[in-house]
């Protein structure tokens, strides 16, 4: 009897955001990978070495393949306007709809497991119009839109989804021009 009230009594006194109940860090259970491909704008994302140059117009374009896999394609401009364009591929993962695997080494070291990369869907609209992606080590989130901007509004609904999740929302860093004021 006495550990529910005193569980009750420190969740009054929390702070609200300790309140929310956390979210877990799963992938999607649905993914229409032929509604899924095509070009998605960066709005947001955790910082990370590949992307260490990218400073603005940040893409992802993914194509279907007669294989089953999915063609990468990520550009972005350098701080001198110059694109910088990386190419990979990806592959679903068996039994779970949200995941797949992405790499960007050379084909002759497609065998080695560490080229491949996590890459979870862990939210999407139903609309496909935007998608949270990260993974089971919460290091890499990027908040992707099919439009340049987001607004602010459904931003911030995101990125506390994000932070209930277990990402580290405090380092995101937004695109320029990724979040409106509206």
């Amino acid at each position: 009897m006495i550990r529910p009230l005193l569980l009750a009594l420190a969740l009054a006194c929390a702070p609200a955001s300790a309140q929310q109940a956390a979210l877990p860090n799963t992938s999607v259970q649905a993914l229409d990978l032929q509604r899924y491909a095509g070009q998605w704008h960066e709005v947001a994302r955790l910082p990370m070495f590949f992307q260490r140059n990218c400073v603005a117009n940040v893409t992802a374009t993914y194509t279907l393949r007669v294989d089953g896999r999915i063609g990468v394609r990520n550009a972005c401009d350098d701080k001198d306007g110059e694109t910088m364009v990386s190419d990979g591929i990806a592959r679903p993962v068996a039994g779970q709809p949200g995941q797949l695997e992405v790499r960007f080494a050379p084909d002759w070291l497609a065998w080695a497991p560490m080229t491949w990369a996590d890459y979870w869907v862990v939210e999407l609209n139903p609309d496909y119009q935007w998608a949270v992606v990260g993974g089971p080590s919460r290091k890499y989130l990027w908040v992707l839109s099919r439009t340049p901007t987001m607004p602010r509004v459904q931003f911030d609904a995101i990125r506390e989804r994000a932070l209930r999740r277990g990402y580290p929302v405090d380092r995101l860093l937004i695109s320029p021009n990724g979040v409106s004021s509206d």
